[in-house]
């Protein structure tokens, strides 16, 4: 497995994410945008960016939305409210990442997905909203309330949404008003919801934040990559 810094530019702002790959391999394969989490781009990010790559045998780069790692609460809720308020912004930032992974010449532009976590999550399914090439989009304890500058008609790739049944940050109307959307722009899409599981499922260090609303649950964890593996095989091969 190789690794390198990427750098995309958007407005002038330096985006340094990291770039996998298995220099094993010959030909173009399948490329995978993986976008963190609301603390920035961080171990979580690169670890589930390397699974793909070692399970795959895809392209995978973990992109950075913010250009720095937020060093507080504040700070993450000062980035996340600054991009959801300026759609064109978030979904420029977006493009350029997707745009950087699909020019590398290990990449088959043909065969893009994009898979986020927390606010990249959310990340995710506002870049398919922008009608971008993507074939696969996956949320992992997505925010399901965006922009709402997004068209659901322009997704054009199949939706898989994995997320806890108890997080508090996605409430009952949350869901509802996310369901009728998708139906409502024709979207071919599929939910998981994990019974048992709250925010941050996938996040081994979600304790850590000491908060009921986070908890790392490790069969949602299992669950919801198995059921991205199987989306992947359908549509990427």
């Amino acid at each position: 497995m190789k690794s390198q810094d990427l750098t995309v530019v958007h407005n002038g702002t330096a985006l340094t994410g990291r770039l996998i790959w298995d220099e094993t391999r010959t030909g173009e394969r399948p490329g995978v945008l993986v976008i963190h989490e609301a603390t920035g781009l961080g171990e979580h990010a690169i670890e589930r960016a390397e699974r793909i790559v070692r399970e795959f045998g895809y392209v995978a780069y973990a992109m950075d939305e913010f250009g720095e790692t937020p060093g507080d609460m504040d700070a993450i809720l000062g980035w996340i409210g600054k991009l959801l308020g300026d759609p064109a912004e978030l979904h420029g930032r977006l493009a350029a990442a997707l745009r950087g992974l699909a020019e590398q010449p290990m990449v088959d532009p043909d065969r893009l997905a994009a898979i986020g976590h927390c606010f990249g999550g959310t990340s995710a399914i506002e870049l398919a909203g922008t009608g971008a090439d993507l074939k696969a989009v996956v949320g992992f304890h997505a925010g399901l309330q965006g922009t709402g500058h997004v068209d659901a008609a322009a997704i054009r790739g199949k939706l898989l949404i994995c997320n806890g049944a108890q997080d508090p940050f996605v409430t009952p109307e949350i869901l509802q008003a996310f369901t009728g959307e998708m139906i409502a722009g024709g979207v071919d899409w599929q939910m998981n919801l994990y019974g048992r599981a709250r925010h941050s499922f996938t996040n081994r260090d979600a304790d850590a934040l000491g908060s009921e609303a986070y908890a790392y649950d490790a069969d949602a964890d299992r669950r919801s990559w198995e059921a991205m593996r199987a989306l992947f095989l359908e549509v990427l091969g």
